[in-house]
């Protein structure tokens, strides 16, 4: 789910006096079985010491068994520090036991610190000052002015005397193990970015990132970690109901070593990560960069100066990356909310002949209909800038070839497959992972950011998978004489129009 549809259900409970509800939250490790690998990752770093001083190591993660099984086994080879930076850290069956893999680094005294948006945190305070009672871990809860701490008067406050604040929230995703490799690009921690939701999955993209550029990223959340938005959870909660820490983790620790919850196939994958390493590397699948570039937006975006605007680094950076193609552009974005600016610069470059494909989600495979509502206003104007337009399909055959196997072999009836990735191919030479939307959100309010890889190798293969998804058993390609909105039922179709209430700069 994205931010304006969780703010948008925020002003709701808020005007009629509902009060939120948390619940709990955490990323990746096993130590429930045997594994006989105690080599920790400097020994699986040392033979490419040298290359990552000068250059940066990319390795794209397109399926979500590969970018779940990524995070946990470096988890588990950590040796000095861990730092997460997500947008949602949910409470579900991938995110408890990503919990506990975290304890578990922390109890070998590995460093842990943890930062999360506020808005969509789902766990109780009470749960995260436990968590955050480790003497490795600290947690921090970025602009808390709407969830974790906060009382219904204290929200209603905020809502009204700085809506502007309210609103710039941290979308940035990175995960990076001891200053070395890091991963970012769209997925959250939670079932459905992974391919193990019952309900409903994404087709999600991520980047695992080896030296070079990584120093960037270490630096970047840094800033936001020191930055006064982001507020430690001590300072948040008071605990009227002081317990040892032990309960919760012990807790947590039977949870992930339950078989049922976490499939021991799953386990000896994570255990046979090195052997992968090793074909990785025979194959030459990861590539070796220089001029690798990490784009994020500083803490806070912009100040309240231009209300609900403002642009930033993030906005800026990938405006002169369009402006510089000079053949095609493919897009994947699942929210595509575009303002008038965003389509003079389309059209203009459709004018000089630039083939531009965009594929996002419809009205059937999208989470957040607040966010379809603001693509089907101006949808057409945006056809009639000349690009083509692609609406991925709820049942998309992709998603055979996406979902986790153990998810494929349990259920009868496939989960809804809906878009998340967001990326963009230039001229088939240039590729951008990362958390961008193509929308004013990600324009002006939230924290973004992304990676620009200059490697043609690398942009063959994600075109080549972005055009796979547009093809027919995939995708729906429309017109101005048709779209697919009507094969989703009449209730479904109401609702999204009745978010025409929302105002497109917060969507």
């Amino acid at each position: 789910m994205q931010t304006f549809s969780k703010l948008t259900k925020l002003y709701i409970i808020i005007f009629t006096f509902f009060i939120f509800s948390n619940s709990l939250f955490a990323s990746i490790i096993d130590n429930c079985s045997s594994n006989k690998d105690d080599l920790m990752l400097s020994h699986y770093l040392k033979d490419v010491e040298t290359k990552m001083k000068i250059k940066t190591g990319v390795y794209v993660l397109e399926q979500g068994i590969e970018a779940m099984l990524s995070r946990a086994w470096l988890v588990k080879k950590a040796q000095k520090t861990i730092d997460v930076q997500y947008f949602i850290f949910s409470t579900d069956n991938i995110g408890l036991i990503a919990t506990n893999y975290l304890i578990q680094a922390a109890n070998r005294g590995v460093k842990v610190r943890v930062l999360v948006d506020d808005i969509m945190v789902e766990a109780s305070g009470e749960d995260l000052l436990k968590i955050a009672s480790h003497k490795n871990i600290e947690i921090k809860i970025y602009n808390p002015m709407a969830n974790i701490g906060k009382n219904i008067f204290d929200k209603i406050i905020n809502l009204s005397t700085d809506f502007h604040k309210l609103n710039q929230r941290m979308h940035n995703k990175t995960f990076t193990v001891d200053g070395q490799v890091s991963i970012t690009g769209g997925r959250n921690i939670a079932d459905e970015y992974f391919g193990y939701d019952h309900k409903y999955n994404f087709r999600d993209r991520d980047v695992l990132l080896v030296g070079g550029i990584t120093k960037n990223i270490q630096k970047s959340f840094d800033e936001f970690w020191e930055n006064s938005l982001s507020v430690k959870i001590e300072d948040l909660i008071k605990s009227n109901n002081p317990q040892t820490k032990t309960p919760i983790f012990t807790k947590l620790n039977e949870y992930a070593c339950n078989p049922k919850n976490f499939v021991p196939s799953v386990r000896k994958k994570i255990n046979d990560i090195p052997k992968a390493i090793k074909e990785i590397q025979e194959e030459k699948k990861i590539q070796w960069l220089d001029n690798v570039e990490y784009i994020s937006d500083i803490p806070g975006k912009n100040t309240a100066n231009k209300f609900l605007a403002g642009g930033g680094v993030s906005t800026d950076r990938l405006i002169s990356l369009l402006k510089s193609s000079k053949k095609s552009v493919y897009i994947q974005s699942p929210y595509l909310i575009t303002t008038k600016k965003t389509r003079e610069i389309l059209k203009t470059l459709t004018q000089k002949g630039i083939k531009i494909k965009i594929l996002t989600n419809s009205l059937a495979s999208t989470d957040n209909l607040e966010a379809f509502n603001g693509y089907q206003r101006d949808r057409e104007e945006l056809l009639k800038t000349g690009i083509e337009i692609y609406e991925f399909k709820p049942d998309a055959k992709i998603r055979q070839k996406i979902m986790s196997e153990v998810m494929q072999n349990q259920l009868k009836k496939a989960p809804i497959f809906g878009l998340h990735a967001k990326s963009i191919v230039v001229d088939d030479e240039i590729s951008v992972i990362g958390t961008y939307n193509i929308d004013p959100r990600s324009a002006n309010l939230n924290t973004e950011n992304f990676v620009i890889i200059p490697s043609k190798k690398i942009a063959k293969e994600i075109k080549s998978g972005m055009a796979e998804e547009m093809k027919e058993e995939n995708a729906w390609k429309i017109s101005l004489k048709w779209n697919p909105d009507s094969k989703v039922d009449l209730v479904k179709r109401v609702k999204v129009k009745i978010r025409r209430v929302v105002p497109k700069s917060i969507l």
